[in-house]
């Protein structure tokens, strides 16, 4: 899953829809794509969604872009378009018990493959943000900040990002101590604060160290379906910018 089928180019200035177009000229459609949200949070779930896009202006979704880099005004409406134009989406969440359970590489691997799996109808082809997913019966493309770069990942990123964000502000009401509902559970100085003052709330994920130290837990990390037990030491968010894409 690292190159596209032989004949395929896509200028750098096809814009965001020109690895779609390109693969279409291939024969290669329905072209779906996938992304995860939530991955590097220390609290919450792992949101994965797929999307596939229909050709033409009817899959040109106004405001479409990675989800990181937009308001949250503008991803609600961009949510909502993308539902209505899409041919088909799917959502999958992962609890963070599981994520503990898996390992949250392998857990973000089946997430993946479970919102394909879930679209209503079958892709010919794969697009990929940052690393292949392999196992899913089609060809494939992982693409370096994909969620930039291709219309179909972006727009499973606007659907995963969304959908876990509003996860988020309802876990904020059951824990409102982390105020869940401003960082979405990522490590920034309020949350570490609200950790240390009141240790893992039952949405936290225990394989993260920080989690862990606040729970006072010094022993071996539990049982992982990983072939290496590895602790997450998430960072802190401190800058201006990476808070701001949190409280986008």
């Amino acid at each position: 899953m690292t190159t596209l089928p032989r004949g395929s180019t896509v200028r750098r200035d096809a814009g965001l829809y020109g690895y779609e177009r390109a693969l279409r000229r291939a024969g290669l459609a329905p072209i779906a794509g996938v992304d995860e949200a939530g991955r590097g949070a220390c609290a919450g779930p792992l949101v994965a969604a797929a999307a596939i896009l229909p050709e033409g202006k009817a899959g040109v979704v106004p405001e479409l872009n990675d989800s990181k880099l937009m308001t949250a005004k503008a991803r609600e409406r961009c949510y909502e378009q993308v539902l209505r134009r899409a041919l088909a989406w799917s959502v999958v969440v992962v609890d963070p018990g599981e994520c503990d359970r898996l390992g949250m590489h392998v857990a973000n691997v089946a997430a993946l493959r479970r919102s394909l799996a879930r679209l209503e109808c079958r892709p010919a082809y794969v697009l990929t943000d940052g690393f292949p997913v392999d196992g899913l019966e089609v060809p494939g493309l992982a693409m370096w900040k994909g969620d930039r770069v291709a219309a179909c990942i972006s727009a499973a990123s606007v659907i995963a990002k969304v959908t876990r964000d509003r996860i988020m502000c309802e876990l904020h009401e059951q824990f409102p101590a982390y105020d869940f509902a401003t960082h979405k559970g990522y490590v920034t100085e309020h949350h570490a604060e609200a950790l240390a003052e009141h240790g893992p709330s039952p949405v936290h994920r225990m394989r993260f160290v920080n989690v862990r130290r606040a729970a006072g837990i010094t022993d071996a990390v539990p049982l992982s379906l990983e072939p290496q037990l590895e602790l997450w030491e998430p960072e802190t968010i401190t800058d201006d910018i990476d808070m701001q894409e949190v409280l986008r």
